[in-house]
């Protein structure tokens, strides 16, 4: 590959990562959905950053544009104005659906697997790769 065709295929991947960085940045709030108080309108939005849309299941309610979570974001709202505090909202939420729309669930003894999987299995994955060269050699 000559280097005309190496800059052109390393700008084409670099505005391909910026377009993709970009469309992800979307708020999916709509406008009759905002409080008028923006210190609510704050809490709102950082606890819909924190909740998972159940029917997307990778992005937050923040993000996603699914009715269920317009309907969660605009209990969220609803809870807020009624007074509750953030831990009320987080509580409520995580009684009706469970530890699985956090997020960044809690380390307690049903999500104790979830924490510390990944962690394991990196670190089989060394020892076998590390006994594997050994053993060939």
């Amino acid at each position: 590959m000559n280097s005309f065709t190496q800059k052109n295929l390393i700008l084409v991947i670099i505005i391909l990562f910026l377009t993709q960085l970009i469309s992800n940045i979307s708020y999916t709030v709509e406008p009759n959905e905002i409080l008028k108080n923006p210190k609510h309108e704050l809490r709102a939005r950082n606890i819909s950053k924190n909740i998972r849309c159940m029917v997307c299941q990778n992005q937050s309610i923040d993000e996603s544009n699914a009715t269920l979570a317009k309907d969660l974001r605009i209990l969220i709202r609803k809870k807020i104005k009624e007074g509750n505090k953030d831990e009320e909202i987080y509580t409520f939420l995580t009684d009706r659906y469970g530890d699985f729309i956090l997020l960044k669930p809690p380390l307690n003894s049903k999500t104790v697997l979830l924490w510390f999987l990944p962690i394991i299995f990196f670190i089989l994955g060394i020892y076998i790769l590390f006994y594997h060269d050994k053993k060939s050699e």
